[in-house]
């Protein structure tokens, strides 16, 4: 527990941020852990089906590093959620894209987060949203 006054905390933007974001990611966790979804797979499976990309591509927009990528695109696709193609430009390369199981998991997965996103900032005014997505953005 932090023994901190509320005006300490406040002047501790870092803090802020970090303990919003694993407030936030450990809700996700939840939410689509009851779908049979990590976070991280959720995270690959959305942009991969967004834009046909590499494997390095995908790594970087994820924000993974390429190991942890290949580990958890192996998991995807023996799922059955995502395949790897070689690219028609370079043969060296690998082109992630969803499967149709995948973009259903997707869907659903969206579906919970666009859920967790209005519960987490209903406590906003509309106003006060705006203003705080815009700060982020």
């Amino acid at each position: 527990m932090d023994a901190r006054s509320d005006d300490e905390i406040r002047a501790d933007l870092s803090y802020l941020f970090d303990k919003a974001s694993q407030a936030l990611a450990a809700r996700m966790g939840t939410v689509l852990g009851e779908l049979g979804m990590s976070v991280r797979d959720y995270c690959v499976l959305a942009k991969a089906g967004a834009h046909e990309l590499t494997q390095g591509e995908l790594a970087e927009l994820a924000l993974l590093d390429k190991t942890t990528m290949v580990v958890t695109l192996d998991h995807l696709e023996k799922a059955g959620l995502a395949q790897r193609t070689p690219s028609h430009a370079d043969r060296r390369v690998r082109i992630v894209r969803t499967t149709a199981a995948g973009d259903e998991a997707v869907a659903k997965a969206r579906s919970v987060i666009d859920d967790l996103y209005a519960e987490v900032l209903g406590v906003l005014a509309p106003e006060q949203r705006e203003a705080l997505l815009d700060a982020l953005l």
